[in-house]
């Protein structure tokens, strides 16, 4: 099975072109599962239903979530698909095995005033201070995924026609700026970040202090860092500032379909999602402004 799950993983790599980080899930859903059934003496070739729902309540007896018990039935089918493709299985024994149903949970978000105290705390005084503000003002100016805006180079950047290029493996989509994102990237941009490189090569958009492309760890930290300074209590990770891009954008009467481009959804249910919130915003509108309310 191990040579298996090397060639599937390659294939994913190499035809399907997905991200490190999905073939990481990938890699450690179809290991987990593997050791489970080595342990239970059935060869992979032979398994059917009954065993992999078995495999799914181990995992539910552990303590997983049901999300996390949905990506790996998820891998797992993905697996067995490939191995049905190269002959090497003759069913798929994932076959009629519905996934566990997932509870949309409300995303966290951040009020408009949690905003401005959250952008208020960078203070363009000194080349840290300069990167941080730029970055943070297009988190939330953009929505982008923090892995999107981590992979950014500068020439993705239109300043002058006011948009941003979003690219991943299979396409792309052109993000408008606001006035306050484009005058603190210029700003980085223009003075910050040809001081903070140290070789002219380097064609990340935002680099930590020695030059190099930021991580996906270092902009966690500079958000929690601002988080704390900010004294909100709530928890903040960069995902939530694209949470509150999408619900204030929709709260002040963007188009949902508009939103789901600018979020790069491709399924526009995983956009409606935030109209709850919006619901609440009506009903306080309701409220505030009916005679008879």
């Amino acid at each position: 099975m191990e040579k298996q799950i090397k060639l599937f993983l390659e294939f994913l790599q190499k035809d399907k072109k997905l991200s490190n980080n999905t073939l990481q899930s990938y890699k450690r859903d179809i290991v987990q599962f593997s050791n489970y059934i080595e342990k239970s003496n059935i060869s992979y070739s032979k398994i059917e239903a009954k065993e992999i729902n078995e495999y799914l309540h181990h995992l539910t007896e552990l303590g997983k979530k049901t999300s996390t018990i949905s990506r790996n039935l998820a891998s797992i089918r993905s697996f067995y698909q490939y191995l049905l493709r190269m002959k090497k299985v003759k069913q798929d024994p994932t076959e009629g095995i519905q996934s566990p149903k997932i509870e949309k949970k409300a995303p966290s978000i951040l009020s408009s005033k949690e905003i401005e105290l959250l952008l208020e705390q960078p203070k363009d005084v000194d080349l840290k201070g300069i990167r941080d503000k730029a970055m943070l003002e297009f988190a939330y100016a953009t929505g982008m995924r923090v892995t999107e805006i981590i992979s950014l180079e500068v020439d993705d950047v239109k300043l002058e026609e006011g948009f941003v290029i979003c690219r991943n493996a299979t396409k792309q989509r052109n993000i408008p700026l606001g006035a306050i994102s484009i005058k603190a990237l210029k700003e980085y941009m223009e003075e910050a970040r040809p001081i903070l490189i140290k070789d002219d090569q380097e064609k990340a958009l935002f680099v930590n202090i020695n030059g190099k492309r930021l991580t996906r760890q270092g902009f966690w930290k500079i958000v929690k860092y601002y988080k704390e300074q900010a004294h909100i209590t709530k928890d903040i990770t960069p995902h939530v500032l694209r949470h509150s891009f999408a619900t204030h954008l929709l709260q002040n009467g963007a188009d949902l379909k508009a939103i789901q481009t600018m979020l790069g959804h491709s399924d526009i249910s995983s956009t409606q999602v935030y109209m709850q919130f919006q619901d609440e915003n009506l009903k306080n509108v309701y409220r505030k402004a009916h005679p008879r309310a």
